[in-house]
């Protein structure tokens, strides 16, 4: 008894193992220096596959199931030397059992931001994380690429070089899709289903995995380019400028005046109502009396009014008029010849209480009519009140 005792403790007879974390890639059977009995069973359970080693070349590959270690199904180790009494030796060898289930939610981001070329903002710094899923395909190369002879690997030993696997990847499509900054975020799904063709022939070929599914949860970008978004969304809720600047004078005047750009607002819409006046039928210009003539026809009526008085002109009458009329050219109408009322950009932000950028936009975009000299622009009256009103 005492010898059969020692001869069950010298050789296996039953070879598995049940997996009993979540995160173990593969597993060396421990020998304990003993050798495997000559038909000794081999049980390997669902996503499991066993690879036996044998002086540090690959042998026998078995799938789940059960099996007799005998020279029918270890073709490869049945050729191996060193049989002590013919094909009923027992042998010695490596045993790694290799998990092939999915490893799901297996986090990855960039440590340091990704640089890329984007069409509206140029080169911008873009940061991103996610998750993916992957399984073993091709146990020996992993066994010879990644495991090597460790007894127990675990996922957290291989992440780091995934990770980095992952982000060299997610560069190289990132740059070849040319997805504007903008539309990243819209396009999260498509971006993570561009990158498993470029992921798998890499990680596939080096590490004998497969991704199953590649995530791209956040693209986040710097806080100047998303300051520059949120502007660009404000000025697209903004609309057309020149409606945006006529709303701030109504919302001027809605505040009771208050501030320059009440005050500014309220000047602004008193010209444009007094100029209407003017231009309306039997208003200020239609009550104007003949001593008091526009220039631009006064010389003419004091003519006509002399004719039907029986006398002849009066010269000097005639300057007089002429005179007048061009002191009161501010409001009667503009003298031949004389300069208009000139702004700059400046003047007419004050006017109408608005920023100097935007009455520079408005020039800019053709809506508010100028003259630039140079780089500086010069407004007249007339275009500041054909702005008004338009």
């Amino acid at each position: 008894m005492a010898i059969l005792d020692f001869l069950s403790k010298q050789f296996i007879d039953i070879i598995e193992w049940t997996d009993d974390s979540r995160d173990t890639l593969s597993y060396r059977f421990p020998d304990e220096d003993r050798e495997i009995k000559n038909g000794a069973q081999l049980i390997v359970r669902e996503s499991q596959v066993t690879q036996f080693v044998y002086l540090g070349q690959f042998g026998d590959t078995f799938a789940p199931g059960k099996y007799s270690l005998t020279t029918d199904n270890i073709p490869i180790l049945s050729d191996l030397k060193g049989w002590k009494y013919g094909l009923a030796s027992p042998f010695k060898a490596d045993v790694y059992y290799v998990v092939t289930r999915l490893f799901t939610g297996n986090k990855w981001g960039t440590a340091n931001p990704v640089m890329m070329r984007d069409q509206d903002f140029g080169i911008v710094r873009l940061r991103a994380y996610g998750t993916y899923d992957f399984r073993v395909t091709d146990v020996q190369k992993f066994l010879k690429e990644v495991a090597g002879t460790d007894d127990h690997f675990r996922l957290d030993e291989f992440n780091d070089t995934m990770r980095s696997r992952i982000v060299s990847a997610f560069s190289d499509a990132l740059a070849q899709a040319r997805i504007p900054a903008l539309d990243v975020a819209a396009r999260y799904q498509e971006l993570g289903e561009a990158l498993l063709p470029a992921l798998n022939p890499i990680i596939g070929a080096r590490y004998g995995l497969t991704m199953t599914s590649f995530v791209v949860e956040n693209v986040s970008v710097p806080q100047e380019v998303e300051q520059a978004i949120d502007k660009r969304s404000s000025m697209a809720a903004v609309g057309n400028l020149n409606d945006y600047v006529k709303y701030q004078m109504g919302q001027g005047m809605e505040n009771g005046g208050s501030g320059a750009g009440g005050l500014a607002a309220e000047m602004a819409v008193g010209v444009a109502m007094a100029q209407q006046m003017m231009n309306q039928p039997g208003g200020i210009t239609g009550q104007a009396t003949p001593g008091i003539a526009n220039p631009a026809w006064g010389s003419a009526t004091s003519a006509t009014s002399a004719s039907a008085a029986g006398a002849a002109p009066n010269p000097s009458v005639s300057a007089g008029v002429a005179g007048a009329g061009a002191a009161s050219s501010g409001t009667a109408g503009a003298v031949p010849g004389a300069i208009p009322d000139l702004y700059d950009p400046a003047q007419v932000a004050r006017m109408l209480g608005v920023a100097e950028s935007d009455v520079l936009a408005s020039l800019e975009s053709g809506d508010l009519k100028g003259r630039r000299i140079g780089t500086q622009w010069r407004i007249t009256r007339t275009a500041v009140d054909a702005f008004l009103h338009s």
